[in-house]
């Protein structure tokens, strides 16, 4: 082979982010015809939100020291910023699940792309989705009377980035779940968690609050530090520890979530 036509080849790099590019774009082609599965998934904590808002929201004001249902507002919508990432992870597991079964990811196998791409895509995608979602359900507790308290350029940059990494955290979990799936709805069954742990997290009550028993199971999770770190960035409120905790959450789930899902994947079908 010439030297010309040596230097005319691209490299694997730029060959495996060119696929990983069409896969993202299959991603979210396929969630921009199918929207269905998402709205029903976003559907969730807005309507959270404006349940505990309009219905809860004096009587827990209340219980928090008072300020009426803008205090309230102000004290769940971290909580349920990050519920929607745990909502569209359910969507992405269920995804996968699909392309599994189906035999699209069979006839992928046949072709000359670079084999991790389809996963890089559905994260990728998946991350993207959670971050459209997170601003409609931001804009939607504006609407409502949501207001940031001091919040400067840089801790809104901070609360940005914790976002994109807890949802690619979930995300990557959420691929695991729906690679080991048989079918779509066993799936769906598998990442129940990821929505399920918020509604045990200090989403909607302080940690303090609850009964003794049970605060070890709020506190050491993962949702639990992410959301007083996002109120705190939002907020002003004391991060503390958790900040920290937040961060390695992200971290361990990301790694976990990488390892299991390149695992799976890498295994031949049966």
């Amino acid at each position: 082979m010439s030297a010309v036509q040596t230097a005319a080849r691209p490299s694997r790099l730029s060959l495996a982010l060119r696929d990983s590019a069409t896969m993202v774009r299959r991603n979210l082609l396929h969630a921009r015809r199918y929207p269905s599965l998402t709205l029903n998934l976003l559907l969730t904590p807005v309507m959270l939100l404006l349940l505990f808002v309009y219905v809860f929201g004096d009587v827990m004001s209340a219980g928090l020291g008072g300020g009426g249902r803008s205090a309230y507002v102000a004290y769940l919508v971290p909580g349920l910023l990050l519920m929607t990432i745990g909502s569209t992870a359910i969507g992405t597991a269920v995804s996968v699940s699909m392309d599994m079964t189906e035999g699209i990811v069979a006839r992928f196998r046949t072709m000359a792309i670079h084999r991790g791409s389809v996963l890089v895509g559905h994260v990728v995608g998946s991350v993207l989705k959670a971050v459209l979602s997170v601003v409609v359900v931001g804009a939607v507790a504006v609407a409502i009377g949501f207001r940031s308290t001091d919040a400067t350029a840089l801790e809104w940059l901070a609360a940005l980035g914790l976002l994109v990494l807890f949802a690619t955290a979930l995300t990557w979990i959420a691929v695991g779940m729906g690679l080991g799936a048989p079918n779509a709805e066993a799936a769906s069954n598998n990442a129940t968690p990821l929505i399920l742990l918020p509604l045990l997290s200090s989403a909607f009550v302080p940690v303090e609050g609850m009964p003794g028993w049970f605060q070890p199971v709020a506190e050491y999770q993962p949702f639990s530090p992410a959301i007083e770190t996002l109120r705190g960035l939002l907020l002003g409120s004391e991060i503390g520890h958790n900040g920290w905790l937040a961060v390695g959450w992200c971290v361990a789930l990301t790694v976990l979530g990488w390892f299991w899902s390149t695992a799976s994947f890498a295994r031949d079908p049966k």
